[in-house]
């Protein structure tokens, strides 16, 4: 039960990058006539969104979920921030106004191409490890170990133990995992920009 959960979610994650650049203009410059979208990570400081047109309503896709959500984690982690580590609300603002530039960037027409070899290293590397699996030359653990690249699903977990810690009013600890969160963050931020650079 819980290997099949770890294969939905990794499904699931796989499917993000193509979930959110369904819409995206291909690089020929032809996009679907009359279609509507909101563009992922567009909020402005306000919450605001930068909207396109979109036939949301027509398709089975959960781009506007994906956005809500992410507006929501930003504000809870912002309001934490000024709760936990006020100190550090400058150096936040300006990693997540970077996280939603380079998201912008990465989602861009331009990047199309590099987002499609980004996606086919990605199911390649999984066919592999899925095959070892299949073989018993690795066990489930290091399957979704590997998968995620080591630390790939840290700033989640890190999130988490700090809404927990929230929850709990341990504000030692949840300002040592606002600290952490930050810095994840930041080293996430470099490997978007390593990844546009290539």
């Amino acid at each position: 039960m819980k290997f099949r959960m770890l294969i939905i979610m990794l499904g699931l994650l796989l499917a993000m990058p193509g979930i959110t650049s369904a819409n995206v203009q291909t690089p020929d410059g032809s996009e679907k006539p009359a279609e509507k979208r909101t563009v992922p990570g567009s909020q402005d400081k306000e919450g605001d969104m930068d909207t396109e047109e979109c036939d949301c309503e027509k398709q089975e896709h959960g781009h506007k979920d994906w956005q809500a959500k992410m507006a929501e984690r930003e504000q809870k982690l912002l309001a934490w921030v000024d709760q936990y580590t006020p100190d550090k609300k400058a150096e936040w603002t300006k990693v997540l106004a970077d996280k939603k530039e380079l998201r912008n960037k990465w989602l861009s027409p331009e990047n199309a191409e590099k987002r499609e070899k980004w996606k086919q290293e990605k199911m390649a590397k999984i066919q592999e490890l899925k095959k070892q699996l299949d073989e018993g030359k690795i066990t489930k653990e290091e399957f979704v170990q590997k998968a995620h690249g080591g630390k790939a699903m840290g700033n989640w977990k890190t999130f988490h133990d700090l809404k927990a810690a929230v929850e709990a009013k341990n504000d030692k600890q949840a300002a040592e995992l606002l600290n952490q969160l930050l810095e994840q963050s930041k080293q996430h931020n470099e490997k978007i920009k390593a990844m546009l650079a290539e």
